[in-house]
């Protein structure tokens, strides 16, 4: 009777949520070579010293979530304003590059646009559209496109380029 007192004390009770539980419980108890209260027990105890192990809350965690999803929100928005700005500096800087172009009494040494030259020694041919695309140079930015043109023409002039019917290539 001693025996049977302290097997009592020493029971737990569990029930699985269902019987799918219990039987994969059973099961992978089965395949770990231990019986179903040992493969319990276990893991248990692998949870708990876990825990112990500087393991946040859930409630932890979901406050710090909320306040880094606050943070990234406020970041894109910083994002968002800094590309504007950045847009905004690359269009004036474009609109002032252009002005030298497109000034007819400036004779003087004239600053290229490095990515046009750079996209011109690219081997093939390149479009005008293509060449507007790559320097990022919209439709309607009628005095970048005119200085664009205005630099493909002193480099023509100068024998750096030629154009074919398919486009610029840079002369070799």
């Amino acid at each position: 009777m001693v025996r049977d007192d302290k097997i009592k004390n020493k029971a737990i009770y569990v029930y699985a949520k269902s019987t799918q539980m219990a039987d994969e419980w059973k099961s992978l108890a089965k395949k770990a070579g231990l019986s179903i209260s040992k493969f319990i027990v276990e893991h248990v105890e692998n949870s708990l010293k876990s825990t112990d192990n500087n393991v946040t809350s859930r409630l932890d965690l979901i406050t710090e979530n909320s306040k880094l999803n606050e943070q990234l929100t406020e970041l894109e928005k910083r994002l968002r304003r800094q590309d504007s700005l950045i847009d905004k500096l690359e269009e004036d800087l474009r609109q002032t590059r252009a002005s030298t172009f497109l000034q007819k009494t400036d004779r003087g040494i004239k600053e290229y646009e490095r990515k046009l030259v750079d996209l011109l020694r690219e081997p093939g041919p390149h479009s005008d559209n293509e060449i507007l695309r790559q320097l990022g140079i919209k439709q309607n930015e009628i005095e970048a496109i005119k200085a664009v043109s205005a630099q493909l023409e002193n480099l023509q002039a100068y024998g750096a380029i030629t154009r074919t019917n398919k486009g610029w290539t840079w002369v070799k």
